[in-house]
């Protein structure tokens, strides 16, 4: 099965840290990463959409955080 997630965070080295994270435990980039701008926050937000192939099947009890 595939699994899919989107880490959206403040454009800063944590934001990178997490996706770096993500790609060290098996997962892979899934398109263009986004940034748009928070007028409210005053600053830029990335986003980054990232997949993952498991054995399994999918059930909505499953933490992608762990996989």
């Amino acid at each position: 099965m595939k699994l899919f997630r989107y880490f959206t965070g403040p454009d800063d080295a944590s934001f990178c840290e997490r996706v770096t994270a993500a790609l060290n435990a098996g997962w892979e980039l899934y398109g263009n990463p986004t940034l748009t701008y928070s007028e409210e926050k005053k600053r830029v937000i990335c986003g980054q959409a990232l997949v993952k192939e498991v054995e399994g099947d999918y059930t909505p009890d499953i933490d992608l955080a762990k996989q």
